[in-house]
């Protein structure tokens, strides 16, 4: 670890027993308490410099924690792979699904376990492991496992060798996923309503006249359409806490992959596309221009019109790319939650 590494050790003397003026976080200490390393990233939408030392002040009554800021695109990776070499308990991730990601493909093939702290617009791992989306719940959630402590083991999905742990996409998501990206203080200020308005533009902008076309292949099954949606958990992603359901059986611990493709973009399908996958009862797979497949452990989506495809990754925009190769690594993480 570097010198941003911040160790966080009570002092001499400090009070142990719950008292009149103790706080929601402040409990009894365990008898020995597990080593955590928290992972942040400063530039996540909810994270500030005064949320930090106070979620670290939290958890430091039933760990022995320690805190480092990432400072570039994969530091994340290098952090985690070096804190499992050093023999962490647990590693939390504290910011948005990319920082998760990144910890994810830093922890894979480790024994040790990773956990989640919302700190960013969607939180869509932490939030299907069962952590809560409020930063305050969320910690005191985490301060529970202490005296719960339960690791299991996840799947992975994996293209083009990039692990993720919920979703993959190519086509129109990934196209949102840029142009969101590009604009960070709108997307921290306005959340899902900014990725809303981007999707009409990008839809309106590129996908209405000539999108760029791909085709999924899935052992004797070919698809093609404007946009493949990829999971390896479920729902898809989040509008604030309401669930949007894609793919079908898609479940962090089944050992393969779902989706769904969207064959065509056209105006007057989209609203009916949208209300389907809002729906808590209706059942996007079974609209007339959407194609879906289940239970696969590996596909290929090829670029069917020589045009590149637009990816993603847990949210996380990787660049454009003429085939994507995905597969499924079962029980490939450790997380406790």
């Amino acid at each position: 670890m570097d010198a941003s590494l911040e160790h966080t050790h009570p002092p001499q003397g400090a009070q142990t027993q719950p008292g009149p003026q103790t706080s929601a976080f402040e409990l009894a200490e365990p008898a020995t308490k597990k080593r955590m390393l928290i992972i942040v990233n400063p530039y996540a939408s909810t994270v500030s410099e005064n949320l930090r030392h106070l979620v670290v002040h939290a958890l430091q009554g039933r760990f022995e924690v320690d805190a480092v800021d990432t400072e570039a695109r994969g530091h994340a990776t290098e952090i985690c792979r070096e804190a499992a070499h050093e023999g962490y308990d647990v590693v939390v991730a504290f910011g948005g699904d990319g920082t998760v990601n990144e910890a994810a493909n830093g922890l894979l093939g480790s024994s040790t376990p990773l956990c989640c702290l919302p700190g960013g617009s969607a939180n869509v791992f932490g939030k299907i492991l069962g952590i809560p989306g409020e930063l305050v719940d969320a910690t005191e959630h985490l301060l529970g496992l202490a005296d719960d402590w339960r690791v299991r083991k996840v799947d992975l999905g994996v293209v083009n060798g990039r692990c993720f742990t919920f979703a993959s996409g190519l086509g129109l998501d990934a196209s949102v996923v840029r142009r969101v990206d590009s604009n960070p203080h709108l997307k921290a200020r306005f959340g899902p309503w900014y990725f809303t308005w981007i999707a009409v533009g990008t839809f309106a902008r590129r996908y209405l006249v000539h999108p760029p076309r791909l085709r999924v292949s899935l052992g004797e099954q070919t698809f093609e359409g404007v946009t493949a949606i990829v999971q390896n958990g479920s729902p898809f992603t989040y509008f604030q806490n309401r669930p949007i359901e894609i793919a079908e059986d898609a479940a962090l611990d089944s050992g393969t992959l779902s989706g769904c493709v969207l064959q065509r973009a056209r105006p007057h399908d989209m609203p009916f596309i949208a209300w389907r996958a809002f729906s808590s009862r209706a059942r996007l797979a079974r609209h007339r221009q959407i194609s879906s497949f289940r239970e696969a452990t590996a596909l290929t989506v090829r670029s069917a019109d020589e045009r590149p495809l637009p990816l993603q990754v847990d949210g996380d925009y990787l660049g454009e790319v003429e085939e994507a190769n995905y597969s499924i690594l079962p029980q490939a993480l450790n997380v406790v939650a």
